[in-house]
């Protein structure tokens, strides 16, 4: 295992933050899938049953973060920044030289793996990014769950952007874009990414993140405008590098914060030292001889080595030692502690939590693999305009939900689960929307679910670390994410696609037209939101207590027992 070497100061976690902004742009390179699918599908001579199965590839490719958590604890963050940039260097590089037929045409199979493997780099890209903020800002872990979400969220607009604007549709270029463009990032940001004295709390923390999170809505807000507006107007060369340049100055701005602090340095110290962590830059045993310098040895090592001389011992004298620290009581972690993936997994909660998601966030996934055939099935010819309001209120969801959920977690120690009961309500409505097919409805239902997916998605994260402790968050997120892609693979594929594929059989098409495409699909999700929201509220009322204890004065408390 490698040690960990903590960089201290006020400065370098928002150094880590600024530059985890451009990761998490390049955690969002499997979007790109549909912007070069054709390209493939026109050099390989694919049908559409292989095109799907590719899509497939990449899906699993991104969702293949188990080996990532199980290494977060035993590697420091730039040796996964370094890995995945090589992952998405080969992967998008093999992929580059086919489309441009630079080398003969490669088996089938092979291509799928070359997809995999790049669309596997995100997993690394994520896991470094998502784990050393999550310990660098131990305090606002819903805050910085919204923030890193809501970027990952928006890098498909970023990406459709550059590829529209600056590449002018070319996917051999944008594929070039991702061999050496996503790597140069990724190897130049590893740099400052790396573990911190934890950031504390005080004022300037939250008008800091205030900042972020304004910069991160106005960049979506940004990149959704101009991508309608360029799909209308004709824009030239020259205005096309101003727009970009406007991106990435938004890209940046997160950076302000360090420079800011740097010009002018405040006196107060608001780094918090963690009781229990193993990550502390003292040792515990430290801090008791520079405090206690004069405390004289207790008893308890004679009481230890008189164990040792009889073979009968009282529980009068085993509780007297374990008090005076002789010997020390070895129990399971409670919630809130630090749990290793072994423990979490037989708990009640810990299934609870997977199940939730898995119910919310796989029917949410399910729509927007389906958001096109949806549209067009509902008489919208030109999709855009929905799959970009689609993707902005996903953005809104991931972003609002951490900055809401924090708050109450605050006010009245509110467990985050409740927000995810909520947003599977609204998910019900929004599916009965869909289902019922009415006119106007379709817009409202897709950004409901947009925004609920969103909420889905950026809860899970700081619930997780909350109840089951930093320590080994990195393995147990990456498992709990799993209900994500599992959900895609049960209700879009074997639901959705099969009665998509039943209704147009019936007209004798190969295009589905009408409600009934997806009616039975949506009333069956509705349904399994249903089932997702009865287990939220269970899993929220269990959690109560717990976030108690944990929010006590209207502030996290990390755990006695917790090694963060």
């Amino acid at each position: 295992m490698v040690k960990l070497v903590v960089k201290a100061g006020s400065r370098p976690p928002w150094v880590g933050l600024a530059s985890a902004v451009w990761i998490q742009i390049a955690v969002g390179n499997p979007f790109n899938f549909p912007l070069y699918s054709s390209a493939l599908k026109s050099v390989l001579s694919l049908n559409q049953q292989q095109i799907t199965i590719l899509g497939v590839a990449n899906d699993v490719g991104e969702s293949m973060a188990l080996l990532p958590g199980i290494a977060s604890n035993k590697f420091p963050p730039w040796a996964f920044l370094l890995l995945g940039s090589l992952l998405c260097f080969f992967g998008y590089g093999l992929i580059f030289l086919t489309v441009t037929q630079t080398v003969s045409q490669l088996p089938y199979i092979l291509i799928c793996l070359a997809l995999c493997v790049a669309a596997n780099s995100s997993a690394w890209f994520g896991t470094a990014v998502f784990v050393t903020n999550m310990r660098n800002f131990p305090l606002s872990r819903g805050t910085i769950s919204g923030i890193l979400n809501g970027y990952g969220g928006i890098s498909a607009e970023v990406y459709t952007l550059i590829y529209s604007l600056v590449l002018k549709g070319s996917a051999s270029k944008l594929l070039l874009f991702l061999t050496v463009g996503l790597p140069a990032v990724c190897l130049l940001m590893m740099f400052f990414i790396r573990p911190c004295t934890p950031s504390g709390e005080d004022s300037s923390v939250h008008v800091h993140f205030i900042f972020v999170q304004a910069a991160s809505v106005l960049l979506a807000s940004y990149l959704v405008v101009t991508t309608i507006v360029s799909d209308v107007v004709s824009i030239n060369d020259a205005v096309t590098y101003f727009l970009v340049a406007i991106m990435v100055l938004l890209l940046i701005a997160p950076l302000a914060i360090p420079i800011k602090m740097t010009l002018f340095p405040s006196n107060s110290k608001c780094n918090v030292s963690l009781v229990g962590s193993s990550d502390n830059l003292a040792s515990e045993s430290d801090i008791s001889t520079q405090t206690s310098p004069l405390l004289t040895p207790s008893s308890s090592a004679a009481i230890l080595e008189s164990f040792h001389e009889r073979g009968d011992v009282s529980d009068v004298e085993m509780l007297i030692a374990e008090g005076q620290g002789a010997v020390m009581q070895k129990r399971r972690p409670k919630r809130g502690d630090d749990f290793k993936f072994c423990e979490a997994f037989i708990k009640a909660d810990f299934w609870l939590c997977w199940f939730a998601y898995f119910l919310g966030a796989g029917s949410g996934v399910t729509v927007l693999n389906n958001l096109a055939q949806i549209g067009v099935a509902l008489g919208v010819e030109d999709t855009t305009i929905l799959l970009s309001v689609f993707s902005f209120c996903i953005f809104i969801g991931r972003l609002g939900a951490g900055v809401i959920s924090e708050y109450f977690v605050r006010l009245i120690a509110l467990p985050r689960t409740f927000w995810m009961a909520c947003a599977q309500i609204i998910m019900i409505i929004a599916f009965l929307f869909y289902a019922s097919a009415l006119n106007g409805t379709l817009y409202a239902a897709t950004a409901l679910l947009g925004i609920c997916y969103g909420v889905q998605c950026s809860i899970m994260a700081p619930t997780v670390s909350e109840i089951f402790g930093l320590k080994h968050f990195g393995v147990i997120s990456s498992f709990m994410m799993l209900g994500n892609p599992i959900g895609a693979l049960i209700f879009s594929v074997f639901l959705a696609g099969n009665v998509y594929d039943t209704e147009a059989a019936k007209q004798g098409n190969s295009t589905c037209y009408g409600a009934d495409c997806f009616r039975l699909t949506f009333l069956v999700l509705a349904g399994v939101c249903g089932l997702g929201t009865i287990l939220s509220i269970i899993l929220t009322i269990r959690m109560r207590p717990v976030y108690k204890m944990l929010y006590a004065g209207g502030s996290f408390r990390l755990s006695q027992n917790s090694g963060h």
